[in-house]
C-alpha cells in the first residue's frame, strides 16, 4: 500500500511508522517534524552488509554516505552495524569523531577540501582520503609531511559513464566538478604523481556515477572501466591497485511507479562483474567499498506537517498550505524530486484529491509536490510526506528565519528525540 515497508494503517485509520501512530507522534512533538524508523534503517544497513559479505567475505566494507543524514545517533548506528562512513566535510568528520566512531573506517571526500579539513583528516587518523585534484594531492603531501605521517588515499576517477538520473546528481561523466578524467590523461598523470610522493600511499581508486540510479548496467560498466584502467597502470607503472571504491547512488522507491532492484541485488550484480573482469584481466580482486546513503535512510523517514489553509483556484489547482516548506525540504525546488503524501489521520481512505502542497516560505516556488494525489484534506489535518529520510534534514536551512524541525526516532514502539528542534534563540546564537 505504501512505498516503504515501515508504514501501515492502524485500526483508527491513522498512518503508523514503525508501529507507532503518526498522529500521536505529532501530538507529542508538534509539526513540522521529521520521524524515522530505526528498525528500517538497521534493516537497510544489514541488506548491504550481508550482500558485501556474501560477495567478498571480509574483503569489503560498506560506508554510509553521511551527507544523506548526519547526526550523532546515525554515527552510533553505523558503528553498531559494523559499517564505515563516507564524510564530505570537516563538520561530518567532527560529528563522527564526537561519538568515538573508528576513524580508520572513514573515507573523506570532497572536490575542494580546505587545508584545515585536510589537517583534521590527518590529525584524526582518517582511514582514506579520496583525492580529487593535483593541487589537493600536493597540499596533502605537505600536511602529512608536517605531521610526520603517511596519508592513505584513493584517487577519484571519472569513468565517463552516463547515469540515467537528473543532471544535477550525475557525477561520473567528463563534464563534472569531481575527480580525474580518464579521457584526457588526467587520471594517468595523477597516478604517476601520487606514487612518487614520499608521504602519500596510493591505495586505489574511487568512482561515483550519480544518484537515484535504478539500472545495474552503469555500475557494472563503471567497475569494468576502472579495473581496465588499473590493469593498464600496472603494466605501465608497476602500481597495483589494492582497493576500489564503487561509490553509491543506489535508487530507492519514492513513488509507486518506481521499481528499483532490491538493495542486495546491486552488490550481487556488481560483484559478479568484478570477479569476472578481474579473472579476465589476470588482476587480483581488490578490497571493495560501496557508499549507500539514500538507500539506507530515505525510506525510513517521513515528515509530518499540519495543514493551515486550503485554497482552490477554479480550473487551475488547489493549494494545500502546510507549516513547513523549502526550509525543511528543498529537494522539490532544487530538482523536482518526486514524493508521495498521505493524510495521516485518514491514511486508509482513497487518495482521490489532486492538490499542490505549498510551503510557508515567501517564495512562489516553495512547493513540496505539485498535482499530487492525496486524501481530501482540510485545515488542521496532518499530512505525511513519505521517504524523506535522506537529504531533507541534511539540506534544511533557516530561510525566512524558520527553525529547523526536530528529528524523532521510533524503535520498538517507543519514540525519542535524536536532534532537538531549533528555537528562536538558536537563530540568534551566532548574531553579534
Amino acid at each position: 500500500m505504501f512505498v516503504s515497508d515501515c508504514l501501515a494503517v492502524n485500526e483508527k485509520n491513522h498512518l503508523t511508522i514503525g508501529g507507532v501512530d503518526a498522529t500521536e507522534i505529532a501530538r507529542q512533538y508538534g509539526t513540522p517534524l521529521y520521524v524515522m524508523d530505526e528498525g528500517q534503517i538497521r534493516k537497510n544497513c544489514r541488506a548491504f552488509t550481508s550482500s558485501m559479505r556474501r560477495n567478498y567475505g571480509e574483503n569489503g566494507l560498506v560506508l554510509f554516505a553521511s551527507k544523506a543524514f548526519c547526526c550523532k545517533e546515525m554515527c552510533r548506528i553505523c558503528a553498531d552495524e559494523g559499517m564505515g562512513m563516507d564524510v564530505v566535510s570537516g563538520g561530518e568528520m567532527y560529528t563522527a569523531k564526537s561519538v568515538g566512531f573508528p576513524m580508520d573506517k572513514i573515507c573523506f571526500h570532497g572536490n575542494n577540501k580546505s587545508p584545515r579539513e585536510l589537517e583534521m583528516a590527518v590529525e584524526f587518523g582518517v582511514g582514506r582520503i579520496v583525492v580529487d585534484n593535483l593541487e589537493e594531492l600536493d597540499r596533502l603531501e605537505t600536511i602529512a609531511a608536517q605531521h610526520g605521517r603517511t596519508a592513505c588515499i584513493l584517487l577519484r576517477i571519472k569513468p565517463g559513464v552516463e547515469a540515467h538520473t537528473h543532471e544535477f546528481i550525475r557525477t561520473g561523466q567528463i563534464d563534472s566538478k569531481f575527480g580525474f578524467a580518464l579521457q584526457t590523461g588526467e587520471a594517468d598523470a595523477a597516478v604517476r604523481h601520487a606514487i612518487a610522493l614520499e608521504h602519500i600511499c596510493l591505495k586505489g581508486f574511487h568512482c561515483h556515477i550519480g544518484s537515484q540510479i535504478f539500472d545495474m548496467e552503469p555500475f557494472d560498466e563503471a567497475a569494468r572501466i576502472v579495473l581496465e584502467f588499473a590493469s593498464r597502470m600496472r603494466s605501465e607503472t608497476g602500481y597495483v591497485m589494492q582497493e576500489l571504491n564503487l561509490g553509491g547512488g543506489f535508487g530507492i522507491r519514492y513513488t509507486e511507479s518506481d521499481n528499483p532492484p532490491r538493495l542486495d541485488q546491486y552488490m550481487d550484480s556488481v560483484g559478479a562483474c568484478l570477479h569476472e573482469c578481474c579473472k579476465t584481466l589476470g588482476f587480483p580482486v581488490p578490497f571493495i567499498y560501496i557508499e549507500p546513503g539514500r538507500a539506507i535512510v530515505a525510506d525510513a523517514g517521513i515528515t509530518l506537517y499540519t495543514v493551515g489553509t486550503v485554497k482552490t483556484i477554479p480550473s487551475v489547482r488547489t493549494y494545500v498550505g502546510i507549516d513547513g516548506g523549502m526550509f525543511d525540504n528543498p529537494r522539490y525546488i532544487l530538482y523536482q524530486a518526486a514524493y508521495e503524501a498521505v493524510c495521516a489521520n485518514r491514511a486508509g481512505d482513497p487518495r482521490d484529491a489532486v492538490v499542490t502542497i505549498a510551503g510557508k516560505c515567501c517564495e512562489s516556488g516553495d512547493l513540496i509536490q505539485e498535482h499530487t494525489h492525496i486524501q481530501p484534506v482540510q485545515p488542521d489535518d496532518l499530512i505525511a510526506v513519505l521517504c524523506t529520510g535522506a537529504y531533507n534534514y541534511s539540506m534544511a536551512s533557516n530561510y525566512n528565519r524558520n527553525c529547523r524541525p526536530p528529528v524523532v526516532f521510533v524503535r520498538d514502539g517507543e519514540t525519542r528525540v535524536v536532534i532537538r528542534g531549533e528555537t528562536y534563540d538558536d537563530l540568534l546564537r551566532a548574531d553579534i
